[in-house]
């Protein structure tokens, strides 16, 4: 079911929307961090965040990074998508209602480029995602997971 905005709905979407561009495209990691916390995600210390990252606009406040974490150029990360398990033939996509759950991504996890990390997910301590991986379940502690859908291929001893 679509649901109506209010104004204040749409004000606040557009002034995420605004510092959002901002934080894409601005140099050096350090602003683009600023202006991510400024959206309302929750970052930590000594985080890097790549050019053109996209932090879902929906529900920027369900993200949760914390320290030493990178997450390198083109990546994206969601917070919301299309509930399709009542979905059949004949019916109009955009009247399936949104699925909506948090990302955290925990200490230490390189998140390689243009991954795409998708709601619900939690991204373990130390993890490595690689490069064009999409990330639909959990990734415990300390291993390596790559593909579409991203599959663990190897775990760090501790």
């Amino acid at each position: 079911m679509y649901r109506k905005r209010t104004l204040a709905d749409i004000l606040i979407g557009l002034r995420n929307r605004l510092l959002h561009h901002f934080a894409r495209h601005c140099f050096p990691s350090f602003i683009r961090v600023y202006f991510h916390r400024l959206r309302g995600v929750k970052i930590g210390k000594n985080v890097l965040i790549g050019l053109d990252v996209h932090i879902d606009d929906d529900g920027p406040e369900r993200v949760v990074i914390d320290n030493n974490v990178f997450i390198t150029t083109g990546c994206m990360l969601l917070t919301h998508q299309r509930d399709l398990s009542k979905y059949k033939k004949g019916d109009w996509i955009g009247s399936m209602p949104f699925k909506i759950s948090g990302i955290h991504i925990k200490e230490g996890a390189h998140i390689g480029i243009g991954a795409i990390i998708m709601p619900g997910v939690t991204i373990g301590k130390g993890a490595v995602i690689g490069a064009g991986s999409v990330v639909t379940k959990d990734i415990p502690d300390y291993c390596v997971a790559v593909g579409v859908p991203a599959k663990v291929i190897r775990e760090f001893e501790k």
